[in-house]
């Protein structure tokens, strides 16, 4: 039997279906894991995606957009066959997509991960023939903190910045990461001030029914200002005074090298560790492993010499080095 997603220029495309999942040149049929620019690209006929994800394509994509959702879960027949959406975890209305056609089924993960970060669904294993798993952070030493112990750092660094006066920066992503955050730390701490693009995300969040802390109206000192890392040393960021900045990221497990010129860091990733990983393929139960984006190679070298059918799948995705627009 042929295989049911393969490779094209304009992206994973199924031929049985005629439709292409998150692919990053202009199609009529588009099937999204999920609303990170380098998944979820303009110019498609029609856009087909989670129910969850819907307000968050017309946020980053256009009010105009031809979209479509479904709940998870739930079978839609596209010429013969059968795709349904199920949780991946990575943010707010993220998608592992299940093809399955004449008994063959296949799971495209986008970017998942696997611990619960309270608002962006638990991830669901679905078991199936072939899992396409992305790899970002596909090495032994990327196992991630419980959520829990990273909020309370954080909480304990804003602590310390208000006693001083000090307001307390972080950078990340504006979709996911940033919600999370806002979602985590101790909001009786002190105020907490958001950068317009998160802002924008926040509002799409609420429109899927998440709802998080409330964000300070005007700039004050000892808060907590959650932005992307472009407006560092900005006018925008000059208005709350003095400032200790910090990165958040899985890369920071590493290397400090990543903070750049940013005081310090925290380690956090919407994106799934090597146990995680190795946990969901296992899950999927699946004969054959696809890897794609990250450390592939190294990855499919340990899944065969541990006696699994794995190759590698060359696609444009990019992982958490470049998620925002």
């Amino acid at each position: 039997m042929p295989d049911l997603l393969t490779v094209t220029k304009q992206g994973l495309y199924c031929p049985v279906g005629d439709f292409h999942i998150d692919p990053w040149k202009k199609v009529d049929r588009a099937v999204i894991t999920h609303g990170h620019s380098d998944h979820a690209t303009r110019g498609h006929g029609s856009y087909l995606c989670a129910d969850p994800c819907v307000a968050i394509l017309k946020a980053r994509l256009g009010k105009k957009i031809n979209v479509e959702g479904k709940p998870f879960g739930e079978s839609v027949a596209i010429n013969g066959v059968k795709v349904s959406f199920h949780p991946a975890g990575h943010v707010l209305g993220s998608a592992q997509i299940r093809v399955e056609h004449e008994g063959e089924v296949w799971v495209a993960s986008g970017d998942y991960k696997i611990e619960d970060d309270g608002i962006s669904g638990a991830f669901e294993p679905v078991k199936c023939n072939t899992f396409i798993t992305e790899s970002t952070f596909g090495l032994p030493i990327y196992r991630w903190e419980p959520q829990a112990k990273v909020a309370a750092e954080i909480n304990d660094w804003w602590s310390s910045n208000r006693e001083n006066g000090i307001t307390s920066v972080i950078y990340t992503y504006s979709l996911g990461k940033a919600q999370r955050i806002q979602h985590t730390v101790d909001s009786s701490i002190g105020p907490i001030h958001t950068h317009p693009s998160v802002e924008e995300m926040n509002k799409a969040y609420a429109t899927s029914g998440v709802q998080l802390p409330a964000r300070a109206l005007g700039a004050a000192a000892g808060g907590l200002v959650i932005a992307p890392p472009s407006v560092d040393a900005s006018e925008w960021l000059r208005q709350f005074g003095r400032c200790e900045t910090a990165f958040v990221s899985g890369w920071n497990r590493v290397s400090k090298r990543r903070w750049g010129s940013f005081d310090g860091g925290f380690v956090m990733s919407d994106h799934v560790d090597w146990p995680g990983m190795l946990q969901a393929i296992e899950q999927s139960a699946a004969e054959r492993v696809l890897v794609t984006h990250g450390y592939t190679k190294q990855t499919v070298r340990y899944l065969r010499e541990n006696g699994r059918d794995a190759d590698g799948l060359e696609t444009h995705y990019a992982g958490e080095s470049s998620e925002e627009e």
